[in-house]
């Protein structure tokens, strides 16, 4: 039994791989030592930099004093998925340890990386104060010029120009490399990265299924309708009021509200929102210093027959947890161009 779980566990720098080579999202993954453990399980403390600008400087009485502080502050974690898997004891260890590896890495590959890449994807593009475009691209040259307006307004709101990452549906992707043209490998070889994205990973806001009851696939899918935070004169605002007050056609119950888009938020009597729905996305540019992106933990659960108080089986357990946000001070540092939403 010892040799079997030893076995199994050689899988998991195997599965790391997988995960690296399957995300369209593992390269802006945050280096582990910038995140810390927080008081709470569910917390992670991450540091933020900021600083005063330039003052006068005075010939008689020298520099005016800046403040620069350098805060850790806490976040929580808002992704905590797993599954459990089982496997009669009937196999032998050699065909138990295969069925684990094999297992394991189809289950991260077809599972955890497209859910996994579609909840960043969405958390990023529903963070309030991003930056974002709707339209259709019907031609090379449409996503050529819709990516160099989205340059253009990161290079206006003083994004660095290193650390960029454009993540395109792979359709999209083909029709400017369909092109050929001097001007097309330009604006790609811009990047510090281009990755194809399929485009159902790449929603504007997605719903994950419970697993249970009528969901027992689980899984995700794009998000129907949910609110968002507006102003109050916007289309279809709507007034929130508390639980106990009368609806009218203007209103909405706080509690019905489901902002989906972004779970910081939480909504109060007084706030405006609108109802909107997940939308496809067309293309997003990402730059990695501006992403709070950690894995907090990932391992894999080993439990053997002798263990298993619910049967004659092996069991193997799967859980992520960590954190997909933008660093409140760097919103500009995300660009989403997607379609139209219907509610």
């Amino acid at each position: 039994m010892a040799n079997l779980i030893e076995l199994a566990k050689s899988y998991v720098p195997m599965l790391d791989e997988v995960y690296k080579l399957a995300s369209c999202t593992s390269d802006l993954d945050g280096a582990p030592e910038l995140a810390r453990q927080g008081a709470n399980a569910n917390e992670l403390i991450i540091p933020m930099l900021e600083m005063d600008g330039l003052a006068d400087y005075d010939r008689n009485g020298g520099y005016v004093d800046g403040d620069v502080k350098m805060e850790n502050r806490t976040v929580q974690c808002n992704f905590d998925r797993g599954r459990m898997f089982t496997v009669d004891t009937m196999d032998d260890a050699e065909t138990a340890g295969l069925a684990f590896g094999r297992l394991a890495a189809e289950f991260i590959r077809t599972k955890v990386v497209p859910e996994l890449d579609a909840f960043r994807f969405a958390c990023y593009a529903g963070k309030p104060g991003t930056s974002s475009a709707e339209g259709t691209l019907a031609s090379g040259a449409d996503v050529i010029a819709a990516i160099s307006a989205a340059v253009t307004e990161m290079d206006e709101n003083e994004v660095p120009s290193d650390q960029r990452h454009l993540r395109i549906t792979s359709t999209l992707l083909r029709a400017i490399k369909d092109m050929d043209s001097y001007k097309s490998r330009e604006v790609l070889e811009s990047f510090a990265s281009v990755k194809p994205v399929p485009q159902r990973r790449f929603y504007t806001a997605i719903e994950q299924l419970s697993g249970k009851d009528g969901e027992k696939a689980g899984g995700f899918r794009k998000y129907g309708k949910h609110y968002v935070k507006c102003a109050q004169g916007d289309t279809g605002a709507l007034e929130v009021i508390a639980d106990s007050g009368t609806v009218s056609g203007a209103q909405i119950k706080a509690a019905d509200v489901t902002p989906v888009a972004d779970p910081a938020y939480k909504p109060a009597a007084g706030d405006y929102v609108k109802a909107v729905a997940g939308a496809e996305i067309n293309f997003m540019i990402l730059h990695a210093p501006a992403l709070i992106q950690f894995q907090k933990h990932v391992a894999p659960k080993i439990v053997s027959p002798e263990q298993n108080q619910t049967g004659d089986a092996w069991k193997y357990g799967y859980r992520n947890f960590g954190i997909a946000d933008v660093y409140a001070n760097k919103l500009a540092g995300v660009f989403c161009h997607h379609k139209a939403a219907g509610v």
